[in-house]
């Protein structure tokens, strides 16, 4: 089988809506709105895009014609909701021209839409250009994904020069560029590496949703390698990790996002945007275009009716919103040397 086809089988097979950490923190409930619904405005402005809803499809798949049928039906329903949408990793297109059209499909369905490519940090700037242009981008997601590499059977070694990489892309692009892990979390130091070298947006994508070294693993003939599964922070950590730097980076977020609830979450704790694939995939893969189109509009409405009971009426006041997390958060937090008190009274502020 195809590994990009391995990758979609073995992510809806273990696709399960367990428990994680966006579970690990509440809303502190205040009794008096003051405002109407109808004045609630969900839209999301970030890197010179604006959206009307603050959440987007994030990186699948591609190179195979299971993964081109799927690439259509995202562009389908990328078109008629109007979110933004990452292709997944070009990588292989940029190998074998005769891969490009299972992700060019994309752009042929939503021929209007915001759209990223999606190359891995070992790429070069010429690469970067190259994945823009193929997929006439609208911006480039460079994936960063140690463990998954040194997990895959086939997967990458040399991991020197990848910092390099990313600055020369930064640097010369002439598109917005986001940095993104694929599951594994984000720390502090992460990001200022990043900072320092001239990033100005990351997706943090933390542990607790699609794990890529369990994908890798089952793939490995021993599957020896399980206890890597839950490798690294998971998307409230690595936001909490990021607070430090928010007014330096735009911060994106995905990683374990099941529904609108943790959308709202993610963007209480400083998320410009909520990137989702695994909840997408698993919906689409079961359900269809047509179900799907009506999960995204679903979790739409549900996002005004959660920034209404929040007493917020558009996106930037969630971060006025009062938090309260869990020990186990907490001893993170205290354990890294983040303010994570003020959360709970930022409502006073």
């Amino acid at each position: 089988m195809n590994r990009k086809d391995e990758h979609m089988s073995l992510a809806k097979a273990f696709h399960k809506k367990n428990e994680n950490d966006f579970d690990q923190l509440r809303f502190v409930h205040h009794s008096f709105a003051e405002i109407a619904m109808d004045e609630v405005d969900i839209a999301a402005d970030f890197l010179g895009f604006s959206f009307k809803q603050p959440f987007y499809i994030n990186a699948m798949t591609g190179g195979s014609e299971r993964a081109k049928t799927i690439n259509q039906q995202l562009g389908v329903i990328a078109r008629e909701t109007g979110v933004m949408i990452a292709t997944g990793s070009v990588n292989a297109a940029l190998k074998d021209p005769a891969l490009a059209d299972t992700y060019q499909i994309m752009r042929h369905e939503n021929p209007n839409g915001v759209i990223l490519a999606n190359i891995g940090a070992g790429l070069s700037l010429e690469d970067a250009k190259r994945a823009v242009d193929l997929f006439h981008a609208d911006g480039l997601q460079i994936h960063v994904n140690l463990a998954q590499e040194l997990v895959m059977p086939e997967g990458d070694r040399d991991f020197t020069g990848w910092l390099d990489n990313i600055e020369a892309i930064v640097s010369q692009l002439e598109v917005p560029v986001i940095v993104k892990e694929v599951g594994n979390g984000m720390s502090s130091e992460t990001i200022e590496q990043l900072v320092w070298r001239g990033v100005k947006a990351v997706d943090v994508s933390g542990q607790g949703g699609t794990s890529f070294t369990q994908i890798e693993n089952a793939r490995r003939p021993h599957r020896e390698l399980g206890f890597l599964t839950d490798w690294g922070q998971s998307t409230v950590l690595s936001l909490l990790e990021a607070s430090n730097w928010q007014r330096d980076i735009t911060v994106l977020a995905s990683g374990g996002v099941r529904q609108s609830f943790d959308i709202v979450k993610a963007l209480s704790l400083g998320a410009k945007s909520v990137g989702v694939a695994g909840t997408i995939l698993n919906e689409l893969m079961s359900n269809g275009v047509e179900a799907t189109i009506e999960l995204i509009q679903q979790w739409e409405a549900e996002l005004k009716m959660l920034y209404t009971l929040l007493g917020k009426k558009n996106t930037p006041e969630l971060l006025t919103t009062d938090l309260v997390f869990s020990s186990e958060i907490s001893h993170w937090c205290e354990s890294r040397g983040i303010a994570y008190q003020p959360f709970a009274k930022r409502n006073r502020q």
